[in-house]
């Protein structure tokens, strides 16, 4: 049987896309949603606004991470390839997507894909990104933003 390398998690939301993709935008506050609580803290003033960005975050376990902004359309996705600071991406992806049923419902997808993930250190890690463990977070983001 072949592995899964991507995998994706979504669910109704009762709030506008673009008050969500504000808390997905802006990495400060992804570690107050943060499913997997690996999430320690993120400097402010790191608003993504397009492909090419770089933003850091650091890590419940001392680490940071630089990620690269891969596809971006405002309100509507995001998508970010992680790497240690200070190296090259490793081959996996983080995206959101959001798609607005109305002006007060959207459809929120996360999906993780490690498809081009090469470093097998990190292959165990990356098969902990499960759809439950997505879902925590889509789940903890929208707390943040239903009312």
């Amino acid at each position: 049987m072949t592995e899964q390398r991507i995998v994706q998690a979504s669910r109704t939301v009762n709030a506008p896309a673009t008050e969500i993709f504000e808390f997905i935008a802006d990495p400060a506050l992804q570690p107050t949603w943060d499913g997997n609580d690996n999430l320690a803290e993120a400097p402010t003033d790191q608003r993504i606004t397009g492909v090419g960005q770089q933003f850091v975050m650091h890590l419940t376990n001392g680490q940071s991470r630089t990620n690269h902004v891969v596809e971006f359309e405002e309100g509507r996705l995001i998508a970010w390839n992680p790497a240690p600071t200070g190296e090259q991406p490793r081959g996996h992806l983080f995206r959101w997507e959001l798609i607005p049923f109305d002006e007060r419902t959207t459809e929120v997808k996360h999906t993780y894909d490690w498809s081009q993930l090469t470093d097998t250190s990190r292959f165990e890690r990356a098969r902990s990104y499960t759809v439950e463990a997505l879902m925590n977070s889509v789940n903890r983001l929208s707390l943040k933003v239903e009312k």
